[in-house]
């Protein structure tokens, strides 16, 4: 097992149960299939449990295979725009439309100073006011992919202007494979991390990344050779019955 690996594999492990407490939940997903990888377990349990779910969807997902001639950019992101609804259909979602955001897929602004940043920030805000989010699961903050990152920026800066903002768990999806040290969480983050019980749901969960046919072989986007599919070896970290989750750790009491 790499150093990656080695600290998710020493975190406790909450039960299925945990998913009841979590109330209405939304899902953050920086392109299409991170809702599936990272938290598809997680949102079938909420379905067993009859817990509201809801999705964003923050880029447009046009980039993982830029050359392809015979489908224009325009037509890639319907393509995994309609990836997604049907991934959620399958982990059980609601029929809830999810919010499309529509950012340009590996440019999400991760600042405020960014052209965007501020209009996503404040449809997320409004997104999550009008679901009357309980919980909303997002991507590590340092999960090493840029977009994923300005993903968290983006919530955080939402979550900012709630008077009560909801709970947040934060999931892994890069971090499997591409994680320095750095990327990892530290005490100075405040977070305590979990490995969540998902073998209930394993099943459905791997049905919903099967649904991103144009991201896994042979893909759809077949003119572009060169373009992005999720390999083996990464598909078989969300193969297995758990899910990774980072927590605000709750502050310390004193007798």
């Amino acid at each position: 097992m790499s150093e990656t690996l080695l600290p998710f594999a020493n975190y406790p492990v909450r039960p299925a149960s945990f998913a009841a407490g979590l109330g209405a939940t939304v899902v953050v997903a920086p392109h299409p299939d991170d809702e599936a990888l990272g938290c598809g377990g997680l949102l079938a349990l909420l379905h067993q449990l009859g817990q509201p779910t809801a999705a964003v969807l923050v880029s447009d997902g046009s980039m993982s295979h830029p050359h392809s001639q015979a489908f224009s950019p325009a037509a890639r992101a319907a393509v995994r725009a309609a990836e997604f609804r049907h991934a959620l259909t399958l982990l059980g979602a609601d029929a809830r439309e999810p919010l499309l955001l529509q950012l340009p897929d590996g440019r999400v602004p991760a600042h405020a100073g960014e052209p965007g940043f501020w209009p996503a920030a404040e449809q997320l805000r409004a997104f999550l006011q009008q679901q009357e989010a309980a919980t909303v699961l997002v991507p590590w903050r340092r999960d090493p992919h840029p977009d994923h990152r300005a993903t968290a920026a983006l919530v955080q800066a939402a979550l900012a202007g709630l008077p009560r903002p909801p709970r947040c768990l934060e999931y892994v999806v890069w971090a499997w494979e591409r994680a320095a040290p750095a990327d990892l969480p530290t005490a100075a983050d405040g977070v305590c991390g979990f490995r969540l019980d998902v073998s209930a749901a394993v099943e459905r969960k791997q049905r919903a990344i099967a649904a991103h046919r144009s991201q896994v072989a042979p893909g759809v986007f077949a003119d572009d050779p060169g373009g992005f599919l999720l390999a083996p070896a990464m598909l078989a970290h969300f193969a297995g019955p758990y899910e990774v989750y980072f927590e605000a750790a709750l502050p310390e009491t004193t007798p």
